[in-house]
Parts: structure tokens; sequence; C-alpha cells
């Protein structure tokens, strides 16, 4: 590395060596000045436009774009992410966006209303998103439509479950070098079983539930049948509302849309998919402003983005009663996390109980579980609301399961979209063993202790004992006990049919409310006005929590730039340190 020493004078005259300073260092100080200027004028600029609102005009389309990562509550626009996407290094990290599906669901019900608002332009087709949620904003648009305004959608290719949130468009436009993805659904997991013995690692496993099969990867090479069976049972039930809904929308039969996906469409031509009839016009998206003038009925249209839409100011509703409406997402931790933490929500809903003039109180539930203590100390929560004769009523997202069913359990009432995934009760505890690891590298352990187990807490270095196994599992059994428990006492049923439904399977939504776990298919809003039946309340507000989180408290994560390898080994690594006792349902990732 190159070093650049420079002198200056002392007092007396005499010339002295100063600090060197190396190229790295002084690239880092360059771009933290820069970054820093550029961040204080972005904060000028984006705290005026974030608290200013924005006045709808004439001839506005809402341009939906479909791009980024969906997550339940929408951020402010952020002012950084234009000024971090020039900065080498995190740029790419800056572009990730995520939309808010509770911004979209505000910008659609304002657009059917709203007499200016003429239409609304679904741009794109690469928004990461989960089928449960996407059926939510499907039936939107539908709603949306029903007022008689018109909805066209365009993308230079389609992602499957993207392209079944625009099949409910009025018109299908793609790009003449893209394609539709539409190949049918599966589902991939990795086993690390091989890896952990190669370097010496083994896990305990302790369990109850012939399906709950979140630790198979740690035990396993490949899926048991009772996983295999769960997997394919609901990836049918998600590939079923798809056909339904597209076949309804396009004039194809399931059997045609089968076809099609063994073909499959991913590889065809812009004209043979025009030939399937899965779209209508084939355009590149640059020349879309021709047709949008077509649509508008004028030149002198005006596009309305996401973020810019919730910034448009809504009536205020004045009235001194409450429904708080508590957004719950990502996997449950006891004290730290980036999702649910236990000890944050707990205290979150001691602030609820205590709002003048709470009526009720909604749980947008979108979690696939975790710890299950934190699961029970946010049910015994959510219980101390009920108590007050407040309603709760829970509506699940894209997955209320394991953990995310026990925080839900407890309500008056749970809504859930048909493909929802939900149930998983079971709950399991994993404990590493690396005394083979040890023998390897060469390093022993001794001690003594006082009483027969008094070694329990180096199980990690030591070993496992089939005794001390035996304890372990009765302690996971007295926690499936519990878990079983409180959902029989939620639901009003025996705790033995709860077992009968349960051990860790997963269900969809709609088959969910077949075996009574779930009381009614529908959506967030569904659930609101269930909650307000139930409060007998008629003029109210909605309190939403927590706040929306704040752009610049987020600035750090831009320079995240983890690489994909590395995210896995974390996954690994969190996995081995997780609680004794988790409630968690098996990760998936749906293609």
């Amino acid at each position: 590395m190159l070093f650049i020493q420079t002198t200056q004078q002392t007092q007396e005259g005499q010339a002295r060596p100063r600090r060197r300073v190396g190229c790295l260092g002084g690239c880092l100080i360059f771009f933290a000045v820069y970054f820093i200027c550029s961040a204080l004028l972005g904060w000028l600029m984006g705290d005026a436009l974030s608290n200013s609102t924005v006045a709808l005009q004439d001839k506005t389309i809402y341009r939906l774009q479909m791009k980024g990562t969906l997550v339940e509550q929408g951020q402010k626009d952020n002012p950084f992410a234009s000024i971090m996407g020039e900065m080498p290094y995190v740029g790419s990290r800056a572009k990730q966006e995520t939309v808010g599906l509770d911004q979209i669901l505000s910008n659609i019900r304002l657009a059917k209303n709203d007499e200016k608002i003429l239409g609304i332009w679904i741009d794109g087709g690469e928004l990461a998103m989960a089928p449960a949620s996407a059926k939510t904003i499907r039936d939107a648009l539908l709603d949306f439509k029903s007022s008689g305004k018109w909805v066209i959608a365009s993308a230079k290719s389609y992602g499957e479950t993207n392209y079944y949130v625009a099949s409910a468009a009025d018109r299908l436009c793609m790009d003449p070098t893209g394609s539709v993805e539409w190949h049918g659904l599966g589902a991939q997991k990795m086993y690390f079983t091989r890896a952990m013995e190669k370097i010496g690692v083994k896990m305990n496993i302790l369990k109850v539930g012939t399906f709950k099969s979140a630790v198979e990867p740690y035990f396993r090479t490949s899926m048991s049948e009772a996983d295999r069976e769960q997997t394919k049972q609901y990836l049918d039930g998600i590939w079923s509302e798809y056909k339904q809904a597209v076949g309804a929308a396009r004039g194809l039969s399931e059997a045609q849309l089968d076809e099609l996906a063994d073909r499959p469409m991913d590889v065809e031509s812009a004209e043979a998919t025009l030939a399937a009839g899965l779209v209508d016009t084939i355009v590149y998206v640059q020349d879309m402003d021709s047709l949008l003038r077509v649509y508008a009925g004028t030149k002198d249209y005006h596009l309305l983005t996401t973020g810019k839409m919730a910034q448009v100011k809504r009536p205020e509703s004045k009235a001194k009663d409450k429904i708080a409406v508590l957004y719950l997402e990502g996997e449950i931790t006891d004290e730290t996390g980036d999702g649910i933490v236990g000890k944050e929500v707990v205290k979150t809903l001691k602030e609820i109980g205590k709002e003048d003039g709470l009526k009720a109180l909604v749980l947008r539930v979108n979690s696939p579980g975790g710890s299950a203590d934190a699961s029970e100390q946010i049910w015994h929560a959510v219980q101390k609301i009920k108590a007050d004769s407040i309603p709760v009523v829970v509506s699940m997202g894209d997955y209320a399961a394991s953990g995310g069913y026990y925080i839900s359990c407890g309500a008056d009432y749970i809504y859930a979209e048909p493909t929802t995934l939900t149930g998983s009760i079971g709950i399991f505890g994993t404990v590493p063993d690396v005394s083979k690891l040890r023998d390897k590298i060469g390093v022993d352990i001794d001690g003594v202790g006082t009483n027969k187990h008094s070694g329990m807490g180096a199980l990690v270095l030591k070993g496992m004992s089939d005794e001390e196994h035996a304890i372990l599992q009765k302690m996971v059994e007295r926690g499936y006990d519990l878990f079983t428990r409180r959902c029989a006492e939620g639901r009003h049923v025996e705790q033995d049919y709860i077992k009968s439904i349960g051990e860790g399977r997963v269900w969809l939504g709609y088959k969910g409310k077949e075996i009574g776990i779930v009381d009614e298919l529908g959506n967030i809003d569904d659930a609101i006005n269930k909650a307000v039946e139930l409060a007998g309340v008629e003029n109210y507000k909605l309190c939403y929590y927590p706040e929306v989180a704040d752009p610049y408290a987020d600035l750090l994560k831009m320079f995240d730039n983890t690489t994909e390898e590395e995210k896995l080994m974390m996954k690994v690594r969190a996995f081995c340190s997780k609680p004794r006792v988790m409630a968690l349902m098996p990760e998936v990732e749906i293609r």
C-alpha cells in the first residue's frame, strides 16, 4: 500500500514527521466528508418533502411500481436513496427498496373514491411478495375496477406471483424482449447435516410433532415424508388459487394453464406468450406513454407513485373512540432482533391498553414464529387487554404459523387469507454437540460438580447422554402441552383436538377455516370491520402501532454489503444459538 509522509514545523523551527496517512484512510475520509455533506443536504430537502402533503391534480394516474420487497408497513420516502445510489459499494444495497402493503391498499382505496384519479398503471413485475399479500393486492384492484375505472399493467417480464396480481388488469402489456414466468410452484430447502458432520458438529434434536420439520435440515439430508406431504399440499393449494384467478381473468381453463406451465412459458417468445393468451399487447416499456394517453384520454395526465400517493392528505377523524392496529412482522425473539421482539411488543401492548378511548385491538400478524417463551409473553399481554373487555381481532398476513399462531390463538376472532400459511402447532429445541470437533482440533474438557447433572450447562462442549436428552425432551413436551392448551382455550375446543390437528403441521388459511383454527377468510380491512362490530362503535379513528420507521434511523443499513453466502452461514450460526425451545415453522422458499 502507498503511504505519504509529510512534515510540519515545530515551534523550534525543526521539521518533524507527521502521522502517515494511507490511501485507504484518505478514501474513507473523503467518503465520510462527502456523505456528511450529502446527507445534510438530503436531510434538509427530504425533511421538508416528507412533512409536506401532495395535492392531487386532475387527470392523475396511480403508478403502482412492482419492484423491491413488500413489507407490512411502508416507510417515508428516503431522501438518501439517490445519494447512496451514486456511491461505490453501497449503491446496490441502497436500491433494494421496500414497499408497504398498507400504503398500496390505502392508495388503491383513495384512487377508487377520488374522481381526480383516472386509473391505475401496474408498472413492472418484480415485486418480491408472498401469495397471501399478492391476493390482498389483487382483490383491492378488483374492488377498484368495480368503480368503473381502468387498470392497465406492463412489464418487461412478469414473475409468477406478480403475473397473478397483474392478471386483474383490463389490459396486460409486455416488452418484446420479455417473458411471463409460468412454470408452476416449487419449494426447495437446504440441508446442512453432512456439512456439520465434516466439521465434527452434531445437532441434538428435541421436538414434538411429526410434521415439525424446521429442524430437519440439521439432522436429515432430504425431506421427510411428512414434510413432503404438507409442503405438496400447500403448494397445490396456492397453485390452484393462481390458476382459478388467472383462468377467470384470461379466459383460460386450469388444464390449459397447466399445459402452459409444463412448456414452460418462461422461455417462450413474446409472440408465443401473446398467442397463448397470457398477455394482450406487446409494447416496449419505454413506449407505454402512448398507451397511457389513450386510456387517460389526454396527453396531459399526471403520474403519482406509491410513495407520493401516500403523501396525499386523507380525512382525519376527530372521534374519541379508538381502534388500535398493531403490526407484528418477522421472527419472534426475546429481547433483540429486527422482527417481533417480545420485550418490546409487551411494552407496546401495555401502552395500548392504557390508551384513553380504546375500544378494540387488531393484531396484524405476519410471522413464521420463533421463541416459544416470547410467544407466551405476548399471548399473556394480549389476554390482559381482553380482560378489560377490549375485543381483539387477528388479521393473518403471509404467515401466522407456530409462534405466529401462538400469539394469535387467544383472539376473539381470526381472519386469514386463503393462501396464508398458518398452524404449525408444535415446538422444538436444539443443542449442538461439538465434542468431535474438540477431538479434531485437540481440545480437552474436564471439571467437577456438586450434583448429578451439574454439567448440563456444558452440553455443547461435552455432548449429551441419553438421560440428559430425556430430561430436555420432557421440557419440550411441557412446552407443547402449554402451546396446545393455549390454542384450545382460545378456540374453545378440547386440547386433544388441537393435538390431533397440530403435530407441527402447516395449513393454508382456507384449510385452517375448515379445521377451526381460523374463523373467517378475509383481509385486514375485514378484521378492522369485525373489531368495530365487536366494539359496538360507529364513530372511531384508527391508531397504528408501531410508528412508521423514520428513514434516517435505517441509514446505516445501506452500508450492509453482506453476501448471500455470508447470510446463509449467519442463519446456521443463529439457529445453533437459538433459545432451547422454539415455535418456528420450517423455512421454505417458494419459486
